[in-house]
């Protein structure tokens, strides 16, 4: 099964630390950065007081999540590849689907358990999925090339398999345990209100996290009422809704 295929209930999540709301603040962020200053004003409704703050930053500058010029803080390069895969997730690429499929057959041989568990993270955050060992599917409806750096230790080809598309992907996928964990994390967003800024951040955090394992298949392989929609629509507003308050403080 996919990470984050299901996620808790929020009265069940954990309070975001000042990483946790550090990070969520600029993988949101476009450019990913802020000022001390903005990020003072912008962490203050989420309880993080100014010195948790500063103590927060310098243990993130020193542990390379972060980069500091002058008094501006970004996002490392490494945070930078997740804040792509997540802007990837919030807004995907797609084009219209023919019924071909993308097939990746692994084809190195004689690499060790990280290694095999990287190539499978990676694999898995392209939205292919595991048909048997070795060999990784998905409709080729996504409109994206996939790493030249694969074509070391794998083939990439296109096919269409005999068994039924709509068969096949709900054999690849737990669609509706992902459907069912994405209508709850909706329902607690909405419950954290604007009133409850820190729950708020907190719900909307899992909810891009569970935006990640997303398929992305197209419609005529979902089941009916898909919330993939709903989530991203959600979670672009809450998006918005930061930013207007980020600016704001900037303003005052």
């Amino acid at each position: 099964m996919p990470p984050h295929v299901s996620e808790p209930r929020a009265r069940a999540l954990r309070p975001l630390s000042a990483r946790s709301v550090v990070l969520s603040l600029l993988l949101g962020a476009h450019p990913p950065e802020l000022p001390v200053r903005d990020l003072v004003r912008a962490v203050e409704p989420f309880g993080v007081g100014a010195s948790t703050l500063r103590a927060a930053l310098s243990r993130m500058v020193a542990g390379g999540d972060l980069r500091r010029t002058d008094a501006v803080y970004r996002l490392s390069d490494r945070l930078l590849e997740r804040q792509r895969r997540q802007d990837d997730a919030v807004r995907p690429r797609t084009r219209a689907w023919d019924g071909d499929w993308e097939m990746v057959v692994v084809t190195s041989t004689g690499r060790g358990p990280a290694e095999r568990a990287e190539l499978r993270a990676r694999l898995a955050a392209l939205r292919l999925a595991e048909l048997r060992e070795g060999v990784w599917l998905r409709p080729a409806n996504l409109d994206r090339p996939l790493p030249g750096d694969l074509e070391r230790v794998a083939e990439f080809c296109t096919t269409r398999p005999a068994r039924d598309a709509r068969e096949l992907a709900a054999a690849l996928w737990p669609l509706d345990t992902w459907a069912s964990a994405a209508r709850a994390l909706l329902t607690e967003a909405a419950v954290a209100g604007a009133d409850r800024p820190a729950a708020r951040l907190t719900a909307f955090a899992a909810l891009v996290r569970h935006l990640l394992a997303d398929p992305v298949l197209p419609d005529e392989l979902l089941p009916a009422d898909w919330p993939g929609p709903a989530l991203r629509d959600a979670y672009g507003g809450y998006q918005r809704e930061v930013a207007r308050a980020v600016a704001g403080g900037r303003a005052g």
